[in-house]
Protein backbone atom coordinates (compact mmCIF):
# COMPACT_ATOMS: atom_id res chain seq x y z
CA UNK A 1 0.00 0.00 0.00
CA UNK A 2 1.25 3.48 -0.89
CA UNK A 3 1.54 5.70 2.19
CA UNK A 4 0.50 9.28 1.39
CA UNK A 5 0.22 12.44 3.47
CA UNK A 6 -3.59 12.13 3.43
CA UNK A 7 -3.30 8.57 4.72
CA UNK A 8 -1.17 9.75 7.65
CA UNK A 9 -3.48 12.74 8.30
CA UNK A 10 -6.50 10.43 8.47
CA UNK A 11 -4.76 8.23 11.05
CA UNK A 12 -3.95 11.30 13.16
CA UNK A 13 -7.53 12.54 12.88
CA UNK A 14 -8.84 9.17 14.03
CA UNK A 15 -6.51 9.24 17.04
CA UNK A 16 -7.56 12.79 17.94
CA UNK A 17 -11.26 12.22 17.14
CA UNK A 18 -11.02 14.59 14.20
CA UNK A 19 -9.51 17.47 16.23
CA UNK A 20 -6.12 18.62 14.92
CA UNK A 21 -5.91 21.76 17.07
CA UNK A 22 -4.06 20.07 19.94
CA UNK A 23 -1.57 18.55 17.50
CA UNK A 24 -0.97 21.92 15.86
CA UNK A 25 -0.35 23.49 19.26
CA UNK A 26 2.25 20.87 20.07
CA UNK A 27 3.92 21.35 16.69
CA UNK A 28 4.14 25.09 17.33
CA UNK A 29 5.92 24.37 20.60
CA UNK A 30 8.38 22.17 18.75
CA UNK A 31 9.00 24.93 16.20
CA UNK A 32 10.25 27.15 19.02
CA UNK A 33 12.89 24.52 19.78
CA UNK A 34 14.12 24.31 16.21
CA UNK A 35 16.78 26.96 16.71
CA UNK A 36 17.62 30.42 17.94
CA UNK A 37 14.84 32.87 17.10
CA UNK A 38 17.50 35.44 16.23
CA UNK A 39 19.82 34.85 13.28
CA UNK A 40 23.20 33.84 14.67
CA UNK A 41 26.72 32.72 13.94
CA UNK A 42 27.41 29.55 15.91
CA UNK A 43 30.95 30.08 17.21
CA UNK A 44 31.53 26.62 18.66
CA UNK A 45 31.01 23.65 16.32
CA UNK A 46 33.12 20.48 16.44
CA UNK A 47 33.14 18.92 12.99
CA UNK A 48 34.05 15.50 14.44
CA UNK A 49 33.22 13.42 17.50
CA UNK A 50 35.67 11.69 19.86
CA UNK A 51 36.15 8.92 17.28
CA UNK A 52 37.01 11.61 14.69
CA UNK A 53 33.83 10.70 12.78
CA UNK A 54 31.56 13.26 11.12
CA UNK A 55 28.33 13.36 9.17
CA UNK A 56 29.90 16.14 7.10
CA UNK A 57 29.61 19.84 6.42
CA UNK A 58 26.90 19.36 3.80
CA UNK A 59 24.69 17.77 6.43
CA UNK A 60 25.66 20.54 8.85
CA UNK A 61 24.55 23.15 6.32
CA UNK A 62 21.12 21.52 6.13
CA UNK A 63 20.79 21.64 9.91
CA UNK A 64 22.08 25.23 10.05
CA UNK A 65 19.42 26.34 7.57
CA UNK A 66 16.75 24.74 9.75
CA UNK A 67 18.16 26.37 12.90
CA UNK A 68 18.55 30.00 11.73
CA UNK A 69 22.37 29.82 11.72
CA UNK A 70 23.93 32.00 9.02
CA UNK A 71 27.52 30.83 9.57
CA UNK A 72 29.67 28.70 11.86
CA UNK A 73 33.12 28.61 13.43
CA UNK A 74 34.25 24.99 13.00
CA UNK A 75 37.11 22.90 14.31
CA UNK A 76 37.96 19.29 14.95
CA UNK A 77 38.87 17.67 18.27
CA UNK A 78 42.51 17.57 19.30
CA UNK A 79 42.13 14.13 20.90
CA UNK A 80 40.66 10.77 19.95
CA UNK A 81 39.22 8.20 22.35
CA UNK A 82 40.90 4.80 22.55
CA UNK A 83 38.71 1.70 22.10
CA UNK A 84 40.36 -0.93 24.27
CA UNK A 85 39.89 -4.60 23.37
CA UNK A 86 38.24 -5.41 26.69
CA UNK A 87 35.42 -2.91 26.05
CA UNK A 88 32.45 -4.58 24.35
CA UNK A 89 31.18 -1.33 22.82
CA UNK A 90 33.01 1.44 21.03
CA UNK A 91 33.01 4.56 23.23
CA UNK A 92 31.34 7.52 21.54
CA UNK A 93 32.31 10.11 24.16
CA UNK A 94 35.35 10.61 26.34
CA UNK A 95 33.34 9.79 29.47
CA UNK A 96 31.86 6.56 28.10
CA UNK A 97 34.56 4.54 29.87
CA UNK A 98 37.74 5.06 31.90
CA UNK A 99 40.19 4.55 29.04
CA UNK A 100 42.52 7.22 27.73
CA UNK A 101 42.57 9.65 24.82
CA UNK A 102 45.56 10.72 22.76
CA UNK A 103 46.41 13.73 20.59
CA UNK A 104 45.30 13.36 16.99
CA UNK A 105 46.91 15.62 14.39
CA UNK A 106 44.79 14.36 11.48
CA UNK A 107 41.73 16.15 12.84
CA UNK A 108 42.77 19.32 10.99
CA UNK A 109 43.04 17.40 7.72
CA UNK A 110 39.47 16.15 8.19
CA UNK A 111 38.27 19.72 8.66
CA UNK A 112 40.26 20.96 5.65
CA UNK A 113 39.03 18.21 3.32
CA UNK A 114 35.41 18.79 4.29
CA UNK A 115 35.78 22.54 3.83
CA UNK A 116 37.48 22.22 0.44
CA UNK A 117 34.75 19.85 -0.78
CA UNK A 118 32.19 22.66 -0.57
CA UNK A 119 31.34 25.20 -3.22
CA UNK A 120 32.89 28.66 -2.87
CA UNK A 121 29.48 29.97 -1.84
CA UNK A 122 29.09 27.44 0.96
CA UNK A 123 32.70 27.89 2.11
CA UNK A 124 31.84 31.49 2.96
CA UNK A 125 29.55 30.22 5.71
CA UNK A 126 32.38 28.56 7.64
CA UNK A 127 35.44 29.79 9.49
CA UNK A 128 37.70 26.77 10.18
CA UNK A 129 40.20 26.73 13.05
CA UNK A 130 42.98 24.19 13.67
CA UNK A 131 43.62 22.31 16.90
CA UNK A 132 45.48 19.07 16.07
CA UNK A 133 48.55 19.43 18.26
CA UNK A 134 49.78 18.85 21.81
CA UNK A 135 49.80 22.27 23.55
CA UNK A 136 52.55 21.09 25.91
CA UNK A 137 54.94 20.42 23.02
CA UNK A 138 57.51 23.11 22.20
CA UNK A 139 57.16 21.96 18.58
CA UNK A 140 53.48 22.93 18.48
CA UNK A 141 53.98 26.21 16.59
CA UNK A 142 56.01 24.38 13.94
CA UNK A 143 53.15 21.89 13.58
CA UNK A 144 50.70 24.78 13.17
CA UNK A 145 52.80 26.45 10.48
CA UNK A 146 53.10 23.15 8.62
CA UNK A 147 49.31 22.74 8.67
CA UNK A 148 48.88 26.24 7.25
CA UNK A 149 51.30 25.35 4.45
CA UNK A 150 49.62 22.00 3.77
CA UNK A 151 46.14 23.53 3.52
CA UNK A 152 46.64 27.14 2.35
CA UNK A 153 43.61 29.38 2.42
CA UNK A 154 41.59 27.19 4.78
CA UNK A 155 42.20 28.16 8.40
CA UNK A 156 41.21 31.43 10.08
CA UNK A 157 42.86 30.80 13.44
CA UNK A 158 43.53 28.25 16.16
CA UNK A 159 41.19 26.37 18.49
CA UNK A 160 39.63 24.80 20.42
CA UNK A 161 42.86 24.06 22.30
CA UNK A 162 42.35 21.90 25.39
CA UNK A 163 44.18 22.88 28.56
CA UNK A 164 42.47 22.23 31.91
CA UNK A 165 39.36 20.22 31.00
CA UNK A 166 37.73 18.34 33.92
CA UNK A 167 38.14 14.55 33.43
CA UNK A 168 39.72 14.91 30.00
CA UNK A 169 42.83 16.48 31.57
CA UNK A 170 43.89 13.27 33.29
CA UNK A 171 42.47 10.96 30.61
CA UNK A 172 44.79 12.30 27.90
CA UNK A 173 48.19 10.68 27.39
CA UNK A 174 51.16 12.85 28.30
CA UNK A 175 51.76 15.69 30.68
CA UNK A 176 48.54 17.31 31.97
CA UNK A 177 48.07 20.42 29.81
CA UNK A 178 48.24 23.83 31.47
CA UNK A 179 48.68 27.34 30.17
CA UNK A 180 51.67 28.75 32.06
CA UNK A 181 54.32 26.89 30.05
CA UNK A 182 57.03 27.77 27.54
CA UNK A 183 55.06 25.98 24.81
CA UNK A 184 52.02 28.17 25.43
CA UNK A 185 54.15 31.31 25.47
CA UNK A 186 55.55 30.34 22.05
CA UNK A 187 51.98 29.89 20.83
CA UNK A 188 50.97 33.31 22.17
CA UNK A 189 53.98 34.92 20.53
CA UNK A 190 52.91 33.35 17.24
CA UNK A 191 49.27 34.46 17.38
CA UNK A 192 50.35 37.94 18.48
CA UNK A 193 52.77 38.18 15.57
CA UNK A 194 50.12 37.30 12.99
CA UNK A 195 47.10 38.69 14.89
CA UNK A 196 45.30 35.33 14.90
CA UNK A 197 42.37 34.42 17.15
CA UNK A 198 42.93 31.57 19.60
CA UNK A 199 40.08 29.85 21.42
CA UNK A 200 40.89 27.64 24.39
CA UNK A 201 39.24 25.40 26.93
CA UNK A 202 40.79 26.15 30.30
CA UNK A 203 38.83 25.47 33.47
CA UNK A 204 39.29 28.20 36.04
CA UNK A 205 39.11 25.67 38.87
CA UNK A 206 38.63 22.00 39.81
CA UNK A 207 35.38 20.40 41.04
CA UNK A 208 36.73 19.68 44.53
CA UNK A 209 37.69 23.30 45.16
CA UNK A 210 35.24 25.14 42.94
CA UNK A 211 34.71 27.85 45.56
CA UNK A 212 38.25 28.99 44.71
CA UNK A 213 39.60 29.76 41.18
CA UNK A 214 42.53 27.35 41.45
CA UNK A 215 43.70 27.50 37.81
CA UNK A 216 42.88 31.12 37.04
CA UNK A 217 46.46 32.29 37.61
CA UNK A 218 47.65 29.99 34.80
CA UNK A 219 45.45 31.89 32.36
CA UNK A 220 46.31 35.33 33.69
CA UNK A 221 50.06 34.69 33.72
CA UNK A 222 50.05 34.30 29.94
CA UNK A 223 47.38 36.77 28.86
CA UNK A 224 48.98 39.50 30.97
CA UNK A 225 52.32 38.96 29.24
CA UNK A 226 50.81 39.02 25.72
CA UNK A 227 48.31 41.90 25.55
CA UNK A 228 48.15 41.71 21.73
CA UNK A 229 47.04 38.07 21.70
CA UNK A 230 43.33 37.70 20.88
CA UNK A 231 42.06 34.99 23.23
CA UNK A 232 38.58 33.45 23.38
CA UNK A 233 37.87 31.66 26.67
CA UNK A 234 35.41 28.92 25.73
CA UNK A 235 32.54 28.38 28.15
CA UNK A 236 33.95 31.28 30.22
CA UNK A 237 36.30 28.69 31.73
CA UNK A 238 33.43 26.63 33.14
CA UNK A 239 33.07 22.87 33.15
CA UNK A 240 31.14 20.09 34.83
CA UNK A 241 30.58 19.97 38.59
CA UNK A 242 31.73 23.53 39.23
CA UNK A 243 29.70 25.41 41.85
CA UNK A 244 31.07 28.93 41.60
CA UNK A 245 29.16 31.78 43.28
CA UNK A 246 31.77 34.34 42.15
CA UNK A 247 31.50 33.77 38.41
CA UNK A 248 30.01 37.03 37.13
CA UNK A 249 32.33 39.11 39.32
CA UNK A 250 35.32 37.11 38.09
CA UNK A 251 34.38 37.50 34.42
CA UNK A 252 33.75 41.23 34.87
CA UNK A 253 37.21 41.68 36.39
CA UNK A 254 38.85 39.67 33.61
CA UNK A 255 37.09 41.66 30.90
CA UNK A 256 38.10 44.95 32.52
CA UNK A 257 41.74 44.00 33.04
CA UNK A 258 42.33 42.25 29.70
CA UNK A 259 40.82 44.04 26.69
CA UNK A 260 42.15 41.24 24.46
CA UNK A 261 40.01 38.61 26.21
CA UNK A 262 36.74 37.30 24.75
CA UNK A 263 34.41 34.47 25.77
CA UNK A 264 31.68 32.23 24.42
CA UNK A 265 28.51 31.06 26.13
CA UNK A 266 28.55 27.41 25.07
CA UNK A 267 28.16 24.02 26.72
CA UNK A 268 27.55 23.82 30.48
CA UNK A 269 28.19 27.46 31.36
CA UNK A 270 24.72 28.36 30.12
CA UNK A 271 22.71 25.58 31.76
CA UNK A 272 24.65 25.22 35.01
CA UNK A 273 25.68 28.81 35.72
CA UNK A 274 23.95 31.46 33.59
CA UNK A 275 20.43 29.98 33.58
CA UNK A 276 20.68 28.54 37.09
CA UNK A 277 17.92 30.84 38.39
CA UNK A 278 16.34 34.22 37.70
CA UNK A 279 18.92 36.19 39.70
CA UNK A 280 21.80 34.47 37.96
CA UNK A 281 20.22 35.10 34.57
CA UNK A 282 19.78 38.80 35.32
CA UNK A 283 23.36 39.12 36.60
CA UNK A 284 24.67 37.64 33.35
CA UNK A 285 22.39 39.91 31.33
CA UNK A 286 23.97 42.91 33.08
CA UNK A 287 27.46 41.52 32.42
CA UNK A 288 26.65 40.92 28.77
CA UNK A 289 25.27 44.42 28.32
CA UNK A 290 28.43 45.94 29.81
CA UNK A 291 30.79 43.82 27.70
CA UNK A 292 28.59 43.31 24.66
CA UNK A 293 31.53 43.43 22.24
CA UNK A 294 33.39 40.58 23.97
CA UNK A 295 30.88 37.69 24.12
CA UNK A 296 29.57 35.15 21.58
CA UNK A 297 27.26 32.13 21.64
CA UNK A 298 27.67 28.60 20.31
CA UNK A 299 26.27 25.09 20.50
CA UNK A 300 29.43 23.01 21.18
CA UNK A 301 27.78 20.29 19.09
CA UNK A 302 29.83 17.27 17.99
CA UNK A 303 30.13 15.87 14.47
CA UNK A 304 27.79 12.94 15.11
CA UNK A 305 24.91 15.08 16.39
CA UNK A 306 24.38 18.02 14.03
CA UNK A 307 20.63 17.41 14.08
CA UNK A 308 20.66 18.62 17.71
CA UNK A 309 22.11 22.04 16.90
CA UNK A 310 18.74 23.76 16.68
CA UNK A 311 17.49 22.37 19.98
CA UNK A 312 20.75 23.31 21.71
CA UNK A 313 20.71 26.89 20.45
CA UNK A 314 17.03 27.37 21.25
CA UNK A 315 18.10 27.47 24.91
CA UNK A 316 19.52 30.95 24.34
CA UNK A 317 16.17 32.48 23.39
CA UNK A 318 15.07 33.30 26.93
CA UNK A 319 18.42 34.99 27.57
CA UNK A 320 18.57 36.86 24.27
CA UNK A 321 15.04 38.19 24.80
CA UNK A 322 16.31 40.11 27.84
CA UNK A 323 19.08 41.92 25.94
CA UNK A 324 18.93 45.25 24.14
CA UNK A 325 18.85 44.96 20.33
CA UNK A 326 22.42 46.25 19.98
CA UNK A 327 23.83 43.76 22.49
CA UNK A 328 21.83 40.90 21.01
CA UNK A 329 23.11 41.66 17.50
CA UNK A 330 26.68 41.84 18.80
CA UNK A 331 26.74 38.50 20.60
CA UNK A 332 24.71 36.72 17.92
CA UNK A 333 26.61 37.97 14.87
CA UNK A 334 28.89 41.01 14.99
CA UNK A 335 31.47 39.83 17.52
CA UNK A 336 32.07 36.60 15.65
CA UNK A 337 32.65 38.55 12.44
CA UNK A 338 35.09 40.91 14.15
CA UNK A 339 37.06 38.16 15.89
CA UNK A 340 37.15 35.24 13.49
CA UNK A 341 36.73 36.42 9.91
CA UNK A 342 39.71 38.70 9.32
CA UNK A 343 42.68 36.36 9.73
CA UNK A 344 42.55 34.19 6.61
CA UNK A 345 45.82 33.78 4.66
CA UNK A 346 47.88 35.83 7.13
CA UNK A 347 50.34 33.02 7.87
CA UNK A 348 50.47 31.74 4.30
CA UNK A 349 51.29 35.24 2.99
CA UNK A 350 53.51 36.10 5.97
CA UNK A 351 51.35 39.09 6.89
CA UNK A 352 52.77 39.85 10.31
CA UNK A 353 51.46 42.58 12.56
CA UNK A 354 53.10 45.92 11.76
CA UNK A 355 54.19 47.96 14.76
CA UNK A 356 54.96 51.69 14.50
CA UNK A 357 58.67 52.52 14.47
CA UNK A 358 60.16 55.01 16.88
CA UNK A 359 61.48 57.17 14.05
CA UNK A 360 57.94 57.55 12.71
CA UNK A 361 56.97 59.64 15.71
CA UNK A 362 57.65 63.36 15.51
CA UNK A 363 58.34 65.15 18.77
Amino acid sequence: MKITKNFIDNIIKDELNGDLSSLNNELKKLDKLSGCKYEMIDTHIHLVDFNQKTTGLKNLLVQMDKANIKAGVIFGLSVVKIWEEFESRRPEYYLDDDNACYYYGNTDAIVAREYLSLSKKDQKRFFPLMCGFNPMDLNSVEHIIQTYKTFPGVFYGIGEVFYRHDDLTHMTYGEPPRMNTLATKKLFEFISEYDLPLCIHNNITAPGVSDYPKFLHELETVIREYPKARLVLCHCGASRRLKTPYYTKMMARLFREYPNLYADFAWVVFDDIIALNEKSMNDWVDLTEEFNDRIMIGSDVLGNAFEEIGLINSRFNIFLDKLTPKTRENICVNNAINIYTKSKNKVEKNKKRVYPKLEDFKI
